[in-house]
């Protein structure tokens, strides 16, 4: 496993937060030859690609093609992973983005047990309360309170549930 320089571990967090794992803007301080030095290494670890830029977003720049066009950074999901962050909670995150932007600070800080719940309730499946409070040690009631304060109350996601024979009561989060 590679040892990430605390740059690039910078990078790869801001970018695990914002949309699309744009890599872009980069930190302060970081210009010219120790930029481009720093980036290439992660390219070249493929924690980092260069994509083409969508202007009509404003995308930020990466460097210029010469043709009208341009290249921007995102974060790869090997580099997700590089950081800690899950690929299930990164799609998860993408998701929410898509759907309800505030909804990304409570996804937003790899495994963080709120992360696990959104992660588990977006998976196609859904989940049961009593496998929720398996994989996060939380209690019944606790979940309970989570599901209607923080994720319907507070982040205004609608979080749906359905009894089924097999399982019991599956809640699911709708992302869209």
């Amino acid at each position: 496993m590679t040892k990430l320089t605390d740059t690039q571990a910078l990078i790869l967090t801001r970018a695990s937060a914002r949309p699309g794992n744009l890599a872009l803007p980069l930190p302060e301080g970081l210009h010219g030859a120790a930029a481009k030095m720093a980036i290439s290494r992660m390219i070249k670890l493929g924690f980092i690609e260069e994509v083409e830029a969508n202007r009509r977003r404003n995308e930020p720049l990466w460097r210029e093609t010469g043709d009208g066009h341009g290249t921007t950074l995102i974060a790869t999901d090997a580099g997700m992973d590089a950081i800690g962050i899950d690929p299930v909670v990164v799609k998860t995150m993408a998701a929410l983005r898509d759907a309800k932007p505030e909804a990304i600070a409570a996804a937003q800080r790899p495994g963080t047990k709120q992360a696990q719940l959104i992660a588990m309730l977006q998976a196609s499946e859904g989940a049961t309360i009593a496998e929720i409070a398996e994989a996060t040690g939380w209690q019944h009631h606790s979940i309970r309170g989570a599901i209607s304060g923080s994720l319907k109350k507070k982040l205004g996601l609608t979080v749906t549930s359905e009894k089924l024979a097999e399982r019991g009561r599956v809640y699911r989060l709708n992302s869209a």
